[in-house]
């Protein structure tokens, strides 16, 4: 649960009403100090396209997925889970192997899959029936990013690429909350400050700092020391 409250009100004793403050929803501190290390890594060492554009969010897409691999699929942070918004709530699209892993060549499902359910209306590109947020934060890492066990949904954000209301909405049905939705950006982070290491002991900060142990590791290529991976 976040440390910060979305509103505070309350009864004031002389009976009058103090006004509530709305805040906007913010990551756990853990949280955020794992996506401002991949933000960070990926704004200012991008993956770079055949024709030389920089590319930031797959750069994201590919630590956070490398990171789950060495975590055997229990890392917290899903790096774009593709959701059929057709179904109520929306269903995450996943590889039918592992059963929690996000399905790694869409077009290819939609090929096979999409006309077999009765369900489903006839397919459109660009219709917003398949949404695919950048990062789904979950619960329980070992059960599919269901809406039920979603904590939060993450868009990232590297200017100039504006707000998008559209899918910041699209994307709270996804969660099921629109509290649940967060959108950040470099600027969000202490960029300068996301190579030192954490002053608590990773055995008290448990799983969430051991991800973040293994986050840093992998951003930095093995300069930082590499946390202990937990049995199961």
């Amino acid at each position: 649960m976040s440390d910060h409250p979305l509103s505070q009100g309350a009864m004031s004793p002389e009976g009058e009403t103090n006004p509530v403050r709305i805040a906007e929803p913010r990551l756990d501190p853990q949280d955020e100090r794992v996506l401002c290390s991949a933000i960070c890594y990926c704004s200012s060492t991008p993956n770079i396209s055949r024709d030389g554009k920089n590319l930031k969010q797959d750069c994201v897409s590919q630590r956070l997925g490398e990171l789950n691999e060495v975590l055997r699929g229990s890392s917290p942070y899903k790096p774009e889970v593709s959701y059929d918004m057709t179904k109520e709530p929306p269903q995450p699209i996943l590889d039918s192997q592992t059963g929690t892993h996000s399905h790694s060549w869409i077009p290819g499902w939609i090929r096979k899959y999409w006309d077999e359910d009765p369900e489903h209306p006839p397919f459109q590109r660009g219709r917003g029936m398949i949404r695919r947020p950048d990062v789904v934060i979950v619960n329980d890492p070992t059960r599919p990013p269901t809406q039920d066990n979603i904590k939060q949904v993450v868009e990232m954000k590297f200017p100039p690429d504006p707000p998008n209301e559209d899918q910041t909405s699209e994307y709270s049905v996804i969660a099921g909350d629109a509290n649940k939705v967060i959108e950040m950006s470099p600027s969000d982070c202490d960029c300068s400050q996301e190579t030192q290491e954490p002053n608590v002991p990773v055995e008290q900060l448990g799983w969430a700092a051991t991800v973040a142990s293994g986050l840093m590791y992998f951003l930095t290529r093995g300069r930082s020391p590499r946390a202990p991976i937990p049995a199961h």
